[in-house]
């Protein structure tokens, strides 16, 4: 495996690969295991299909390495680099059955991570000149979200929170169900408190009558302006006046992210960066003597 990853990530892709082959080849490859025989050794390329930004092969390799421990894995073009329909991001040799066994998962992996990628650098190019931080979400497939975070941040935008545990992000449901902005707020900094929990803060407000609220509380790190039309973000901002750190979110999508990015907002969060990126379609093919 590529020494550039660190052993808590190592550990997790290998759990991974363990439970995807589990699912996937059960108690066996019967075809493979049929047709080819046992010594039988094959070279295959990654080929891309689709133009946009490479991302998985660290993965892929694990992937392959875990099949076949002799494996070898040409990389061609590392992880986060543009491609274009035609290039051949790696190849690999090793076991043939091994390979048809690892095939569908390497692919499958890939192309999700390759998709998040080129989606979040599309973002970035609509607001490379501005100072903005894009930022992705909760909005992950379960068990995979370590995977997709990975390939936001090979994109070039930013991860939010991991997970519940690593920041404090007080919601309109949590507002609604504790009754008000002040008490949840004063729950909240008594909670960590108690605690000796160090968490940053962050509260979601709908309109501005919330967000004075907010401001007359204080005792947060960050606002979110959640669905703000473009006229009530520009005077929510202005209200702000940099007291706090600023998060728009809310039906941000490519066509619009610019627009809210010249408001002034300190951040934007983007959900479609992972629940609706397209995959980018890759192919791995044999070569053939």
């Amino acid at each position: 495996m590529s020494n550039q990853l660190d052993a808590a990530l190592a550990e997790k892709i290998d759990a991974f690969i363990t439970q995807a082959l589990q699912e996937d080849v059960g108690p066996g490859d019967y075809t493979s295991l049929a047709c080819i025989p046992p010594d039988s050794k094959s070279k295959a390329k990654l080929l891309v299909k689709d133009p946009g930004v490479i991302a998985g092969i660290p993965v892929a390799e694990a992937i392959f390495k875990k099949v076949d421990p002799e494996a070898v894995i040409d990389i061609k073009i590392p992880d986060g680099t543009a491609v274009s329909v035609g290039d051949i991001a790696f190849t690999v040799e090793c076991n043939s059955q091994a390979l048809l066994k690892a095939e569908r998962l390497v692919l499958n992996t890939m192309q999700r991570m390759s998709g998040i990628a080129t989606k979040s650098n599309r973002f970035v190019f609509e607001v490379e000149d501005l100072p903005v931080k894009i930022l992705d979400t909760r909005k992950t497939t379960p068990n995979l979200r370590f995977l997709e975070k990975w390939a936001v941040r090979i994109g070039g935008c930013h991860n939010y929170r991991d997970g519940l545990y690593d920041r404090i992000m007080i919601k309109d449901n949590h507002i609604d169900a504790c009754g008000g902005i002040q008490q949840a707020i004063e729950t909240v900094c008594q909670y960590l408190f108690d605690n000796k929990l160090s968490l940053e803060i962050t509260i979601e407000v709908r309109n501005l009558v919330e967000l004075h609220e907010v401001m007359e509380v204080g005792k947060v790190d960050r606002i979110m302006l959640d669905n703000f039309e473009l006229p009530l973000l520009e005077e929510a901002i202005a209200t702000i006046d940099r007291q706090y750190e600023t998060e728009a979110s809310g039906g941000i999508n490519i066509n619009n992210v610019r627009k809210v990015a010249q408001v002034g907002v300190d951040y934007i969060s983007v959900g479609a960066l992972t629940h609706s990126s397209t995959s980018l379609d890759l192919s791995l093919k044999v070569i053939k003597d």
